[in-house]
């Protein structure tokens, strides 16, 4: 990856434990891949990775304070959010909950770049949420973002 286009780095502190357990798993099997992540996780013996997830899972949230949307951008996302219902799975409040994670309050450029490699195939461990991504449209994700980022 060229690095004007290094990936965010996500907040994983107060992340929950069984989707940071599957993350790292994923990073450790190559079934995820990012250039800092892949070779720390194939370093690791496969017993470290539930101590791991523990420690990081058993953290606070941190309070970002991203600034909040304005009011179109409110109702697009929320438009967004109608139309593929993201809290089928993420949960109301959008905390996550066991395999599925915390989007509420994470960083704003992590959800987007995400949820735009959903779409674009580069991201393929989860075809599911690729599916939905390509339901909506790249303002929708935009919005998406913006709006999660500031919960």
């Amino acid at each position: 990856m060229p690095p004007a286009q290094q990936f965010p780095v996500p907040v994983i502190w107060g992340q929950n434990l069984g989707y940071l357990f599957f993350q790292l798993r994923d990073f450790k099997s190559g079934a995820r891949k990012n250039d800092q992540m892949t070779p720390i996780a194939q370093s690791l013996e496969q017993s470290d990775l539930m101590p791991l997830t523990q420690y990081f899972s058993k953290k606070p949230w941190p309070n970002l304070q991203q600034p909040r949307p304005s009011a179109d951008v409110l109702t697009r996302a929320q438009r967004a959010n109608n139309s593929v219902v993201c809290t089928s799975c993420h949960q109301e409040g959008f905390k996550g909950e066991g395999t599925q994670p915390r989007l509420a309050g994470q960083l704003h450029a992590y959800l987007e770049r995400t949820m735009l490699d959903f779409r674009s195939g580069a991201r393929g461990n989860n075809p599911g949420m690729s599916d939905l991504m390509k339901a909506i449209t790249e303002e929708d994700i935009a919005a998406l973002a913006a709006y999660l980022a500031a919960l």
